[in-house]
């Protein structure tokens, strides 16, 4: 998968997709990243992408063509068809399921604004998809950028050493993922519960999905009114309810 990011902080967006997963993604030959700086393709001088906008108000607007023309120079790098995603609050918010369904995508295009907006003609005809990471604003898209490629990139076949690491990750299957424990089993600060020693996989794997389903109801019970619960997995949910008010 190639991923272009349009960006005034290539170096940025490089160095975050350099790291842990990501980067050994790349290394393995599953996920490649590039940056391209719209001051590249402006024509003053001054290498200027923003001016003030019509209508006065605060801040600055990115200007059409030193964007267009680093978009159009990226959709060249590849021949095979990409999808243009500009990273904005005003977006689509970012789900697992938008990262599945982005992770299958051969090429993308994140274009990262910066200042008070980018030139709204650029976003209507040169862009495919807006997507926000949240109901905040940043000070630019690469964060936001860094996340999306974060996301998708270790949904790459064989990013990970142990491919059932993503099939456990919270909202993979629209719940939160249950508490996890490693050695030692005794500490000052609590101890392991005891069935995840017992060596009962069935056991084991009935605990860690009422635990899945207990965490969701306490910490984000709207995903709960989504899921398809089977009926044992409500029976899972009562127990713990029930458990919890003990």
């Amino acid at each position: 998968m190639r991923v272009d990011v349009i960006t005034l902080f290539p170096e940025f967006v490089d160095a975050a997709a350099r790291v842990g997963v990501v980067g050994r993604a790349q290394d393995r030959g599953l996920l490649d990243v590039h940056g391209w700086n719209p001051r590249d393709y402006a024509t003053d001088a001054y290498r200027r992408v923003d001016e003030r906008p019509f209508g006065g108000g605060p801040g600055m607007v990115m200007l059409i063509e030193p964007l267009r023309d680093a978009l159009r120079a990226a959709r060249a790098a590849d021949p095979r068809p990409v999808r243009t995603i500009f990273l904005s609050p005003q977006g689509t918010r970012l789900t697992q399921d938008k990262v599945r369904e982005l992770a299958k995508e051969d090429r993308l295009i994140l274009l990262c604004g910066r200042y008070e907006a980018v030139d709204e003609r650029l976003i209507e005809h040169e862009v495919d998809e807006e997507i926000s990471i949240g109901d905040y604003v940043l000070s630019g898209g690469e964060l936001a950028a860094a996340v999306l490629i974060d996301a998708i990139g270790r949904l790459q076949d064989g990013a990970l050493n142990d491919a059932a690491s993503a099939q456990q990750d919270s909202f993979s299957d629209g719940l939160l993922d249950c508490p996890h424990y490693t050695r030692p089993v005794t500490h000052e600060l609590g101890e392991v519960p005891a069935v995840l020693l017992s060596g009962d996989h069935a056991a084991i794997a009935k605990w860690r999905r009422k635990q899945a389903l207990g965490r969701t109801w306490q910490r984000r019970p709207e995903l709960l009114a989504r899921a398809m619960l089977k009926p044992e997995e409500n029976l899972f949910l009562l127990e713990f309810q029930k458990d919890t008010k003990k």
